[in-house]
């Protein structure tokens, strides 16, 4: 297993544990692949994790597939909470600022939800999110679509985790 890689694997594990540290966030996010690298000149706004996560697949042609919906509540160190959910969405609990964000790229993750590099599209409201430009969903595990079989329009919520870094000037 490269460096990397068990890096990668050991930041993964620390994602159950609510304390997870701002030096697992910095090693996960100076370590992403090229591709998932936000612009340079930008800082790290916020550092969360998932604390209790979903994507909710619907199914169709007898098979779940993407998209997904996503429902989360993300956690910091500093008791800062951001709800995630559909659109894709963030939005901060503590002073209502949200964002709405689009994949820029993604690296593969098997058995879980890839890894992605977004780009915020809209701001509303003034806040802790305000001058969010990027983020980096790291370290993924669980959220992928099952691969059972299914009857079309049924829905299914797969758990996950993962670390979410928000850059920004």
């Amino acid at each position: 297993m490269s460096t990397l890689k068990r890096k990668i694997a050991v930041a993964a594990a620390g994602v159950v544990v609510a304390g997870v540290s701002a030096v697992t966030y910095q090693a996960s996010a100076a370590e992403a692949p090229g591709g998932l690298q936000p612009p340079d000149g930008l800082k790290v706004i916020g550092m969360f994790v998932v604390g209790e996560g979903t994507q909710t697949y619907t199914c169709a042609g007898g098979k779940f597939a993407a998209p997904s919906v996503p429902e989360a509540a993300l956690y910091d160190g500093a008791n800062r909470r951001i709800h995630h959910f559909g659109g894709p969405t963030w939005q901060s609990e503590a002073d209502g600022s949200a964002i709405t964000a689009g994949v820029v790229t993604s690296s593969p993750v098997p058995g879980a939800i890839p890894e992605l590099l977004l780009e915020v599209k809209s701001h509303s409201g003034q806040g802790m999110l305000s001058t969010v430009t990027h983020i980096q969903r790291m370290n993924t595990a669980g959220g992928a679509p099952p691969a059972t079989p299914c009857t079309d329009g049924e829905k299914t919520a797969v758990p996950y985790k993962a670390n979410y870094v928000f850059w920004g000037n």
